[in-house]
């Protein structure tokens, strides 16, 4: 009954696939969650295409995939996911923030309607469900699967997510933009205790104020609210395109100086809960 998370997306705002990005990885947001006999994705971003060629591999038949919101850089890899294309499988999609815009199919569909896209979300042939909720709802995918949510501070919104199996707990807290000098209760509620707390590291303290209103952290705000909230495990995340590896490597050992319980998230990444 193994608690897994394996990072197949690191990046923000749009994929880089180029030389100097190798060590950490080019693809956006898709995280895989496994919880016993569940398994959760988190965001379909450009990463969830490799996702898709393993889960065919280890013939996969059912997932749920919920998304912390609908920009582009975590959805537009929701087209090449193959196994959405395939017979027999199944997929629950869940989003919490865009209800009064006409809900998640509406919003996948439209990106894959032309001439945006050539293939239309209704040649998928696995069983798709698409379900919205309210960001702050909590609900159990089995009796022993709980997942809370919570509102982000995000441009057209956002979900935080919290998964609690086997006594173990991990957030998936990406995107939101903090208020210097005033620690997010919201964000706090959601992580308080966690074994792992992924949360959006997109800029560096030096960095954010050029970025107010653009709705991501920092790496610094994170170690914050990890301590704050006596969390044990930080993955830094959501990595701006412009911090290269060299980058990268450097703002990890600043990270490690702050808090030991910090670590960088780099695609392949596996981490066990249990």
């Amino acid at each position: 009954m193994a608690f897994k998370v394996k990072f197949w997306g690191v990046r923000g705002s749009i994929a880089c696939p180029s030389p100097r990005h190798i060590g950490f990885g080019g693809n956006t947001s898709c995280i895989e969650v496994s919880t016993g006999g569940e398994r959760i994705i988190f965001d379909a971003g450009t990463g969830i295409r490799n996702l898709g060629s393993w889960l065919l591999r280890k013939d996969v038949h059912r997932a749920n995939i919920m998304l912390s919101h609908t920009h582009w850089d975590h959805i537009n890899g929701f087209p090449f996911f193959t196994p959405a294309f395939v017979p027999g499988k199944s997929f629950n999609i869940m989003a919490g923030h865009i209800q009064e815009e006409g809900g998640v199919r509406k919003v996948l569909g439209g990106q894959m309607a032309q001439p945006f896209f050539p293939v239309p979300l209704e040649a998928m042939q696995s069983n798709l469900s698409f379900e919205d909720f309210s960001a702050g709802d909590s609900f159990s995918l089995t009796p022993g699967v709980v997942v809370r949510t919570k509102p982000l501070n995000h441009p057209n919104g956002a979900t935080g997510y919290r998964v609690e199996f086997k006594g173990k707990a991990m957030c998936y807290v990406t995107d939101l933009e903090h208020i210097p000098g005033r620690p997010d209760e919201t964000v706090l509620e959601l992580i308080e205790g966690a074994d792992l707390v992924i949360y959006d590291c997109t800029y560096t303290e030096e960095e954010f104020p050029s970025k107010v209103g653009w709705g991501h952290s920092t790496w610094e705000e994170g170690v914050k609210l990890c301590q704050m909230a006596n969390a044990k495990m930080l993955a830094i995340f959501h990595h701006d395109p412009t911090h290269e590896d060299k980058f990268m490597e450097e703002l990890e050992m600043k990270a490690r100086e702050r808090w030991s319980g910090a670590v960088v998230a780099r695609e392949n990444m596996r981490i066990n809960l249990l």
